[in-house]
């Protein structure tokens, strides 16, 4: 079985092309550069292949912008080290503004992803292929942009649209930001492409495992309808997945085992391989895990954890008596190598030590769509657009009782709908998903009611000991404006065009 993993493209991290060419430039034919690559099928292969491995850099931190600024995670506080304080912290704490490095990380990120697809975009109409390989490239290239822009417009509203590679750095200056809702149509008219020219699940061989489907485009399409309230494109959309095969694995861990990747359930994972050695271990879990544990939870001698992304008090509480999910998804602490409990609480639903050798380099898959999500969103959508029937009923049940729960019945609308994101909650914990729930359920004003609330709870309450260090006063207050991320200081330094974001300097 072979996994997509990273490949060295030429070009593939520039944002900017060369321009100005003449007929006297020559490329020599020994070395690879953008001249004489993305020429035939297989460059081009490898070319895709460099952006799925641009999925591994985005989810090595999405779950800060996610999980961890959602009231789903916190962090283990550090006493003796106070250096994160305006960098990760102030996320937590809702102390984010313009210069914030982290959110200028997740915007760079996420813009250079989509510089690299446009140029790979651009080369696809001259390499030699097949009609049936481009269109499919095509296709995995525009589920690609399309999941990138998704995550901008969810995270700061009106932003840049860029289709084109460009071609000069005095060109990248100009772009003003477009409004959302043509964001959404890009959006929409990409995951379209890709849903008519992608491959049905089952057509995708043992060798291209981890590729793109026309399942991973219907599912994302549906998101995004969802997101937007459209309900009934909402509905066609998710219906049209389950009928590709897909299915609930029928034990909830095994969803996240590492000798179960890619299983049943898996619409949509980014790869990663235990003990590479090129670089494609999943080892940023290590962050997940408590600070000062010195080898009790991490399996090597003195091994330690980050202390970031520590589910809350609030979470650990949100699991229903019986929930066989709690078990698999958290701990909530752990016995160090003196044998003293210690209760500070750890993600563990990609915690597997037998499942690699080499500190560091675990293989755990990431989760970035899942048969549950879809049964999930089908039957939300269906109860917004016609209220609880028999079939969102069915769908939502599906989930429930093989958390081991009793299946619900005899619900309204309006309860219906409460279950339902309870439950996306529970079932989806530490997947990345959780404020994106948050934003598209709540007005702002709800939402800066409800994180508020949350954190006064925390406050009350800390998830971890903080060794008597006060909470400072601007710490877990929420503003309504806050619901977008600030456009970064020095992009709008750099580029006149471009305007902030309301609330922020």
């Amino acid at each position: 079985m072979k996994y997509i993993f990273k490949i060295v493209v030429i070009a593939l991290g520039l944002t900017f092309t060369s321009c100005g060419k003449t007929f006297l430039e020559k490329y020599d034919p020994t070395q690879l550069n953008a001249g004489n690559f993305y020429k035939t099928e297989k460059q081009m292969e490898q070319a895709v292949n460099g952006i799925y491995s641009q999925m591994q850099d985005l989810v090595r931190i999405q779950w800060i912008y996610t999980e961890y600024i959602s009231d789903n995670t916190t962090l283990h506080f550090n006493i003796g080290d106070r250096g994160q304080g305006p960098d990760l912290e102030a996320i937590e704490y809702w102390q984010i503004n313009s210069s914030t490095n982290r959110i200028t990380q997740w915007y760079n990120l996420l813009y250079t992803g989509l510089g690299n697809i446009n140029t790979i975009l651009s080369k696809l109409p001259g390499a030699e292929m097949t009609d049936a390989a481009r269109s499919n490239f095509e296709g995995q290239l525009k589920f690609f942009r399309a999941f990138y822009y998704f995550q901008l417009v969810q995270g700061f509203g009106d932003v840049i649209i860029v289709t084109e590679p460009i071609n000069s750095p005095a060109a990248a200056y100009t772009f003003s930001r477009s409004p959302a809702a043509d964001v959404y149509k890009l959006i929409e008219s990409d995951l379209t492409f890709a849903v008519s020219s992608l491959p049905v699940p089952s057509a995708i061989g043992a060798s291209d495992i981890g590729r793109i489907s026309k399942g991973a485009a219907l599912s994302l399409l549906g998101k995004v309808y969802l997101t937007q309230k459209k309900y009934t494109d909402a509905v066609t959309s998710l219906k049209q997945v389950i009928t590709l095969g897909y299915s609930l694995m029928a034990n909830y861990a095994d969803v996240f085992d590492p000798a179960k990747k890619n299983n049943a359930e898996s619409v949509f994972e980014v790869q990663f391989q235990a003990d590479s050695e090129i670089g494609e271990w999943s080892g940023f879990l290590d962050t997940f895990y408590p600070r000062e544990s010195y080898g009790a939870v991490i399996k090597f001698s003195n091994a330690n954890g980050g202390g970031w992304n520590i589910p809350t008090l609030d979470i650990i509480g949100a699991y229903e008596t019986g929930d066989l999910r709690k078990a698999v998804s958290l701990k909530e602490g752990y016995t160090n190598l003196q044998g003293v409990w210690v209760a500070v609480p750890f993600v563990s639903k990609y915690y597997h030590p037998d499942s690699y050798t080499i500190k560091g380099r675990q293989g755990d898959n990431w989760p970035v769509i899942r048969y549950a999500d879809v049964l999930l969103m089908l039957s939300e959508a269906i109860n917004e657009q016609s209220g609880p029937t028999g079939e969102a009923l069915g769908y939502l049940n599906q989930i429930r009782v093989r958390a081991g729960l009793k299946a619900l019945d005899g619900l309204g609308k309006d309860l219906f709908h409460t279950a339902v994101l309870h439950e996306r909650r529970i079932e989806l914990a530490f997947e990345n998903d959780r404020w994106y729930q948050l934003k598209r359920t709540m007005s702002s004003t709800e939402l800066a009611s409800f994180l508020n609330a949350n954190g006064d709870f925390e406050r009350a309450h800390p998830s971890t000991d903080r060794g008597g260090i006060p909470f400072s006063a601007g710490d877990y207050k929420f503003e309504s404006y806050e619901a977008l991320f600030p456009i970064p200081a020095n992009e709008i330094l750099i580029n006149k065009a471009l305007t902030q974001n309301q609330g922020y300097n």
